[in-house]
C-alpha cells in the first residue's frame, strides 16, 4: 500500500517549507512558501513563516521544495456502491480512496440499492462516512422515485437530511414536464439538478461512441446527439423556470458549445467533465478493451480537444471522477455484457496535473476546476488554505513516480485502463479538519 488513511497520531505542529501554494479561491499562487499547522489549525502561510520552528518531539518540519500546498479537493460525481454493491466498493474504501487522492470532500451519487430517493438512504450514509471520520461525504439525492423518471422525489426532506444536489445518474430524466417540475421544485429549495443527458432512444444497445472505430469492430454506435438534445432541452427548460442546472461527465463538442452559449444568455447552468474523456478516445475500445467501456462513451479527438478548451475557459466548471467501481467479473466478460465505468479517485490529480505541467491547461485554472468550481456547484465550503480554521489541504509531489498496481490501489476494484500504467505525481499527504488522514509510506 502507498499510505494509511485511518488517523494517524499527528505531532502538535506540522511545518511544511518552501512549497508551491495555489489557492484559486483568493487567487494565489506563490513559491517558496511555508506553511504552519498547529494542532489542526493552520496558523501561518507565508515566506519564512516557519521562521523558530525545529524538528522536535512535538514539531514535525517537512521539506515542501518542489511540492504543491493545494486546499482538498472536491469530488461531485463518485459512486461509492453502499448500500447494495459493496463487493465493488463501500463507504470505508471509497472514502480511503478519496483520501488517497487528494479529495477531502465527496458527493456520491444515488444510484445504490435501494436507490438515495429518500432522507433514511441519505442520513446512512452520511453517519456511515462520519464514523470514519475520514473525507467528508456530501449526498447527491435522487430526482425521482427509484430512479424511473416517473414521480418526484421529496427534495425538501432529502436537503433537510444532508443532500446537497439531486440526479437520476445512470438514468436520463427523458420526460419534459417531468424535468420541468424537477426543475421548478429543486429552484424553491436551492438544490441543483444534475442531469445525466442521454436520450435513451438513441443508445438502446450501443457499446461505444458512434463513429468509424465502432463501425470497424462491428459493435452498435451511441451518436453525439443523444447527449446533445437532453442538453439543449434542459437549457431551454433551465432559462424558463430560472432554476439551476448542472450537465454530469459532458462528452461531446456539442455540449460544450450549448454550456458556453447557454451561460452567455445567463442561463444557471454549469458542466463537469471526466479525466479519461479529456485523456482518452474512442480509439482505447481497439481489441475491445472493456475497461474503457464508459458511459458516456470516449469520444473522437476533436470532442476531447473541444472539452479541453471549455475546462480552459470556464465554460466547464469543474474535474469530475465519475469513480464507478466495478469487480473483475463485471470486466471480464464479452464488451457486450461488460459493466460501463472506470474508477479515478486516485488517478484524477496525478494524470491531470501532468497534462498541466506540460501545460495543457494552467495548473491554477485545474486546481480551480477540482476546488472551487465543484464546491460552488453543489454550495459546500469553499475550499482554501485559510488561516485559522482547521487545516483542509494536501502536499502534492509531481516528481513522485508510482506505478498503478493493484497493490497500490485503495479502492476495492482496479477497472481503469491505467492499470500496471507509470504515473509522474502522488499526493503526499492529506489533512481534512485539521487531522492527517492519509499519508503516503505510512502503514
Amino acid at each position: 500500500m502507498l499510505g494509511a488513511v485511518a488517523m494517524i497520531p499527528a505531532r502538535d505542529v506540522i511545518v511544511l517549507q518552501g512549497v508551491r501554494a495555489i489557492d484559486p479561491s483568493r487567487g494565489l499562487d506563490a513559491e517558496g512558501v511555508d506553511a504552519v499547522i498547529e494542532q489542526g489549525v493552520l496558523t501561518r502561510l507565508g515566506m519564512g513563516a516557519s521562521e523558530g520552528f525545529l524538528e522536535g518531539e512535538r514539531v514535525r518540519v517537512i521539506d515542501g521544495r518542489g511540492c504543491l500546498l493545494l486546499p482538498g479537493l472536491v469530488d461531485i460525481h463518485v459512486h461509492l456502491r453502499e448500500p447494495g454493491f459493496e463487493g465493488k466498493e463501500d463507504i470505508a474504501s471509497g472514502l480511503r480512496a478519496a483520501a488517497a487522492g487528494g479529495f477531502t470532500r465527496v458527493c456520491p451519487m444515488p444510484n445504490t440499492r435501494p436507490s438515495n430517493d429518500n432522507r433514511l438512504i441519505t442520513e446512512l450514509m452520511i453517519r456511515k462516512a462520519r464514523d470514519y471520520d475520514s473525507v467528508s461525504l456530501h449526498p447527491i439525492a435522487a430526482i425521482t422515485l427509484g430512479l424511473k423518471g416517473e414521480e418526484i422525489t421529496e427534495m425538501a426532506e432529502l436537503k433537510e437530511a444532508g443532500a446537497v444536489g439531486v440526479s437520476d445518474d445512470g438514468h436520463c430524466v427523458t420526460s419534459s414536464a417531468v424535468m420541468r417540475r424537477a426543475l421548478e421544485y429543486a429552484a424553491t429549495h436551492d438544490l441543483v439538478v444534475i442531469q445525466h443527458a442521454e436520450d435513451h432512444a438513441l443508445t438502446e444497445g450501443a457499446q461505444m461512441h458512434e463513429g468509424v472505430v465502432s463501425a470497424r469492430l462491428g459493435l452498435r454506435g451511441w451518436p453525439r446527439v443523444a447527449e446533445d438534445i437532453i442538453v439543449a432541452r434542459d437549457l431551454i427548460l433551465a432559462e424558463y423556470v430560472g432554476a439551476r442546472y448542472h450537465v454530469a461527465h459532458a462528452s461531446t463538442r456539442g455540449t460544450a458549445r450549448l454550456l458556453r452559449e447557454a451561460k452567455a444568455r445567463g442561463v444557471r447552468t454549469t458542466g463537469e467533465v471526466t479525466p479519461h474523456h479529456l485523456l482518452l478516445t474512442d480509439t482505447a475500445l481497439l481489441g475491445y478493451n472493456t475497461a474503457c467501456k464508459v458511459n458516456p462513451p470516449l469520444r473522437e479527438e476533436e470532442d476531447v480537444e473541444a472539452l479541453w478548451e471549455a475546462l480552459r475557459d470556464g465554460t466547464l466548471d469543474a474535474v469530475a471522477t465519475d469513480h464507478a467501481p466495478h469487480t473483475d467479473a463485471d470486466k471480464d466478460c464479452e464488451i457486450s455484457e461488460a459493466a460501463m465505468g472506470m474508477i479515478g479517485l486516485e488517478l484524477c490529480l496525478p494524470l491531470l496535473a501532468e497534462q498541466a505541467l506540460r501545460g495543457k491547461i494552467p495548473l491554477p485554472r485545474l486546481i480551480e476546476a477540482m476546488t472551487v468550481g465543484p464546491a460552488r456547484i453543489v454550495g459546500l465550503p469553499m475550499p482554501a488554505l485559510r488561516i485559522g480554521e482547521a487545516a483542509e489541504l494536501i502536499l502534492f509531489d509531481p516528481r513522485v513516480s508510482w506505478r498503478v498496481e493493484r497493490e497500490t490501489l485503495w479502492s476495492k476494484s482496479t477497472n481503469t485502463p491505467f492499470l500496471g500504467r507509470e504515473l509522474r505525481g502522488a499526493v503526499m499527504i492529506t489533512i481534512a479538519r485539521g487531522r492527517v488522514i492519509f499519508e503516503r509510506g505510512r502503514a
